[in-house]
């Protein structure tokens, strides 16, 4: 098996660092998985050179594989080699129109997460793949840098286009394919984690330290909180909250891959965000690479990824960047669920009225997820609700502590209204 890199052939045993992989198929909603899907993963320098394949289970999963990546010190380093390997992933099922996604990115050390979804198939013919290309990371790529704008912005008047009396976490955010301007570019619809996972997949590494890590995910969760607070484009008269441009916002590729490490990391801190004494708003986080771009006052990725390796928490890497009195906070209201986590983790034992809204939502999960088992709605926390909860962990990537935690209870009610929202479109 031979892989390509910077102009030369390379066997497969070249790489001695390996990196996860694991593959989600889902219809084109998301709410529902894809069983018996068919996954072949090929490399992308050889196309045709098939080296696993999968048929996914009752979950639309395949198991986790691992595959060859560069060595580690690439990812340590700006001037390093390539730090991920590239792979091509096709699945295939009846009744669906095939797709492929290229340039799945592997990194040493860190688990990359693939979700495809499938659409119907619209014709009996042989239809053309449905193709979707991932762009490089902004560390290794040739991206346009941040064109600066104030930190803390004037907000309009109370009659304008601000209508939030304080930051709220959206359901969705709407993501414009390209600069402000080109009004031919597409625009997505993303669940607002979902695209703050994508972007810090896109922008950071994911085997960097988890103090770095979170650090860069507040500054983005800071700077999107603050795009939707202040309504920038739409008071604009755009029709989207933000673009995929890294001289306005951030990179955002449709379909990426994410990283493990990092989804875990959004899934805790999702709604919290970076501000300073007596504004209203979250700060607008600019931060730039550091190494081909400076920018003083702005926290720097590989600045932070130096911090990082040096001890310092998430809070001190802000505050060296964005000043001494920058502190977080966490938004009141998060946008689509059915309720907020009250602050107490439900456990054996435990009971009562969020013990019975848990064991509602997660009845309803399984009638898409069907390797969760249904449970006795009585707001006991027993051991069939313990094992309900493990499998939706297991199956969502989340710490199986069959404990309904912070990031727990919201993963549910994400998942909930989505299948929910399903059934009823088809109902």
């Amino acid at each position: 098996m031979f892989y390509y890199r910077k102009g030369h052939f390379m066997s497969r045993q070249a790489f001695t660092d390996q990196g996860g992989l694991q593959i989600s198929v889902v219809t084109e909603s998301g709410s529902k998985p894809v069983e018996n899907a068919s996954v072949q993963v090929t490399p992308k320098s050889l196309p045709g050179n098939v080296i696993d394949e999968f048929i996914t289970d009752i979950s639309g999963q395949t198991s986790e594989m691992m595959l060859p990546a560069p060595p580690l010190e690439y990812s340590m380093q700006p001037d390093g080699g390539q730090p991920y390997s590239e792979y091509d992933v096709q699945v295939e099922m009846d009744g669906y129109e095939p797709t492929l996604v290229e340039g799945v990115q592997i990194f040493p050390n860190t688990t990359a997460i693939q979700s495809i979804g499938l659409e119907p198939q619209k014709s009996s013919l042989n239809a053309p793949i449905n193709t979707i290309h991932i762009q490089e990371p902004v560390l290794w790529g040739v991206y346009p840098p941040k064109i600066p704008e104030d930190m803390v912005k004037e907000l309009p008047p109370s009659t304008g286009f601000v209508v939030l009396p304080h930051p709220v976490v959206p359901e969705t955010v709407v993501v414009h394919n390209g600069a402000p301007s080109n009004a031919s570019a597409q625009n997505y619809w993303v669940p607002f984690k979902n695209y703050i996972k994508n972007v810090a997949s896109c922008e950071i590494y994911s085997n960097w330290p988890e103090s770095t890590i979170r650090a860069n995910i507040l500054a983005i969760l800071s700077f999107t909180l603050n795009r939707v607070y202040t309504e920038w484009y739409r008071s604009k008269g755009y029709n989207f909250t933000i673009t995929n441009s890294t001289a306005y916002d951030h990179a955002f590729t449709y379909g990426r891959n994410i990283f493990d490490e990092i989804s875990i990391i959004v899934d805790d801190i999702f709604t919290s965000f970076i501000t300073k004494p007596n504004i209203r708003q979250p700060l607008f986080a600019q931060y730039c690479d550091g190494k081909r771009s400076t920018c003083p006052n702005w926290m720097t990725q590989w600045g932070s990824k130096d911090l990082g390796d040096k001890g310092y928490s998430a809070i001190d890497i802000l505050k060296n960047f964005y000043g001494s009195d920058v502190y977080l906070m966490q938004t009141e209201k998060v946008e689509g669920v059915p309720s907020s986590f009250s602050g107490t983790n439900l456990q054996m034992g435990s009971s009562g009225s969020d013990v019975r809204t848990i064991q509602e939502q997660l009845n309803a999960v399984s009638n898409n997820y069907p390797a969760i088992k249904k449970m006795r709605v009585d707001g006991e926390f027993n051991d069939a609700t313990r094992e309900a909860v493990e499998k939706f962990q297991e199956i969502f990537r989340l710490p199986s502590s069959g404990i309904v935690d912070y990031p727990t209870w919201y993963k549910i009610s994400e998942i909930y209204v989505g299948v929910t929202k399903m059934a009823e479109l088809t109902n």
